[in-house]
């Protein structure tokens, strides 16, 4: 599921606050956007200690990856102060993203971010580099993993009630 959208395939009322609050830049960014950075920043320091040994690409890599993960972390901050404003647009969540604006493609773009995000998640886990955490690490991690997976199970308990509730109006007509 992308940043963009929720499960609901149908139009909820325009009037439904907490379904906008959901679907808002502000939402969004706190609960995916920014548990994405601190998983590429994990990964980078990570990746930076494992490359100090010798391993100078993985260095390099960690580097690399925690400059990506800064200039995220600031795209969806600033996103997020934006939505106040009404001004969310004027920026993507992410550095993939807005390069994928230049081609009309930004979702696109964002669902690239997002499989290399879980694919960062995946290799901390497969790699046993999760044991490596340092005890700050491991508490952003946890954070980080609790705020994106509660948030993701209210959303879709919430698009439920939602269906639920047009079910049983549809009954009643």
């Amino acid at each position: 599921m992308s940043q963009t959208e929720t499960v609901t395939p149908y139009h909820a009322a325009d009037d439904d606050r907490i379904l906008r609050f959901f679907q808002s830049p502000f939402f969004l960014s706190m609960t995916i956007g920014i548990p994405f950075c601190i998983y590429k920043f994990i990964f980078g320091s990570v990746a930076i200690r494992s490359g100090i040994d010798g391993q100078t690409p993985l260095f390099l890599l960690g580097g690399l990856i925690i400059v990506w993960a800064a200039l995220d972390l600031t795209m969806n901050i600033t996103r997020a102060c934006l939505d106040f404003i009404g001004q969310s647009n004027a920026i993507e969540y992410c550095t993939i993203a807005q390069i994928g604006r230049y081609f009309n493609a930004p979702g696109a773009f964002l669902a690239f971010d997002t499989l290399l995000s879980f694919s960062i998640i995946c290799a901390m886990l497969w790699s046993g580099w999760i044991a490596n955490l340092t005890l700050p690490e491991s508490f952003l991690w946890y954070a980080a993993t609790t705020l994106n997976l509660i948030s993701l199970s209210l959303v879709i308990l919430y698009d439920e009630a939602l269906r639920a509730r047009i079910t049983i109006h549809e009954k009643k007509s």
